[in-house]
């Protein structure tokens, strides 16, 4: 199988707990809590290894909650390499209001990093003479790290012969998509950002999806409609693929399960629509799971049978 890196430029601990009302002034009283790896990247790492799959994920870490997120990776039986930084991890809260079932979410933003640190993490990626053949840019970028690190990345990925995935949005992604990447996965509200105006407009988007790859931005791009599939834009054309009707529990980790999905399957040789397939498959899988959990094996390969043509 080919390898798979992901970089992950601002990790976190993700900390859940419940409480049964959310109430202003008062002193609230949470379940014990419940501590996972947490940031893009990282997210997409633990869910190609839930798949069955292998990869190594690459971040910077620092203070007692950097040692921390190693121990989490550890006991996940992760791959993984953090690179010293001096400022401590980030911590995510994640409260669910049982009263409610309204999940709330904190996010930090992460520590200040310098360029000496955000390019070290650049560095590692190919140390060694290492040649990773899909390389997955995930998640936010930290304070410090400048908004064309997404770009730097695909940069280098050309010079080693790597595919390079984007999820992010923002400048980020536009300023990635300038420099030419393999495959990105905005959700429908992302891209819609991304484009601006008239991005309400379906016919609009698909324009502009299709414009990506005709302009050499993106071979692939992967546009995720929730409930209604994803939309599908290659120099092979246009589709849409339907997931599995299945109950809702939690959308959290769904696009990161469906990047760890696609990226997996193509680095098992699928084609690439039985791979976005499959990462259909495993976002739909997630949003099946409680809280933070990602999607899990036995589910993301039934219900990729169930999308089989003819099944």
């Amino acid at each position: 199988m080919k390898t798979i890196v992901t970089i992950t430029m601002n990790p976190a601990i993700d900390k859940s707990a419940t409480v049964d009302h959310v109430v202003a002034e008062r002193k609230l009283y949470c379940s014990e809590p419940l501590f996972e790896p947490g940031g893009g990247g990282i997210n997409v790492s633990r869910a190609v290894r839930k798949l069955g799959g292998e990869s190594l994920a690459l971040y910077p870490s620092g203070g007692h909650s950097g040692q921390t997120l190693r121990l989490l990776l550890d006991q996940e039986g992760l791959t993984h390499r953090p690179i010293e930084v001096a400022g401590w991890t980030r911590e995510n809260l994640i409260v669910l209001e049982s009263a409610t079932g309204q999940q709330y979410r904190f996010g930090m933003p992460g520590p200040d990093l310098s360029a000496k640190e955000w390019q070290a993490c650049l560095e590692q990626i190919f140390a060694g003479g290492a040649r990773p053949d899909y390389l997955v840019a995930s998640g936010s970028l930290p304070p410090g790290v400048p908004q064309d690190f997404y770009a730097r990345i695909a940069r280098l990925g050309k010079q080693h012969g790597a595919r390079v995935v984007v999820d992010a949005s923002g400048e980020p992604m536009r300023l990635a998509l300038r420099e030419g990447v393999f495959l990105i996965k905005p959700n429908i509200r992302e891209f819609r950002e991304m484009i601006g105006e008239g991005g309400e407009d379906e016919a609009r988007v698909l324009a502009l999806a299709k414009k990506i790859v005709l302009d050499g931005q993106s071979e692939v791009v992967v546009i995720s409609l929730g409930a209604a599939g994803v939309l599908m834009v290659s120099d092979s054309g246009v589709e849409r693929l339907h997931p599995p009707t299945v109950p809702i529990i939690s959308k959290v980790g769904a696009g990161d399960s469906m990047v760890a999905g696609m990226v997996l399957s193509l680095a098992r040789g699928n084609t690439l629509r039985d791979a976005v397939r499959f990462g259909v498959a495993a976002g739909t899988a997630a949003v099946m799971t409680p809280g933070t959990e990602l999607c899990r094996r036995e589910d993301a390969e039934r219900l990729y049978r169930q999308m089989l043509p003819g099944e």
